[in-house]
């Protein structure tokens, strides 16, 4: 069976009546927490958890689960991952569109040939970086066409062009 993919983890709470924030780790976050929606957790034991409401507020999603209707149970929820079976994402038709989990574990190599790490993760913080764990320790890469010119998810492989300094660690 295949690893869940994570979708959204569960921030602070908003207010006192149980809405709490959302870090969105889709694409689709109207359909992905649409009112009624049932959504797995990780841990498991933290839901399942139904979405009473979602509503976009100063460029935040808060969300309302059923049951949790209060600042102190909100709390408790803080840091659960929200994460759907792989066959519930549906893949995308743009050739330059990429899910996180097709690019964390891929290998990175310069344009050069150099091996750098690989993805360890994806950070999305106003622009997409990907966190490459070498042997000298993580580097941050902008994920833009400039810097990220191929990405070969069938070869496991992502080859980067990285500017004077991108790795020369700190």
């Amino acid at each position: 069976m295949s690893e869940p993919l994570v979708v959204g983890r569960i921030g602070r709470p908003h207010g006192v009546r149980g809405e709490i924030t959302l870090d969105v780790r889709t694409d689709e976050p109207e359909t992905r927490f649409a009112a009624g929606t049932e959504i797995a957790t990780d841990p498991a034991a933290a839901g399942p958890l139904t979405i009473e409401r979602a509503r976009w507020h100063s460029g935040r999603l808060l969300v309302r689960f059923a049951g949790i209707d209060d600042r102190d149970a909100a709390e408790e929820l803080r840091g659960v991952w929200l994460v759907v079976a792989p066959d519930d994402i549906t893949p995308s038709a743009d050739p330059d569109d990429f899910h996180d989990q097709e690019l964390i574990g891929l290998a990175v190599v310069t344009t050069d040939g150099a091996d750098v790490g690989r993805v360890a993760e994806v950070r999305h913080h106003g622009q997409d970086l990907l966190v490459v764990r070498g042997t000298g320790g993580d580097t941050l890469v902008p994920f833009v066409a400039a810097l990220v010119p191929e990405v070969d998810v069938p070869g496991g492989r992502l080859v980067i062009d990285p500017p004077p300094g991108l790795l020369d660690g700190p």
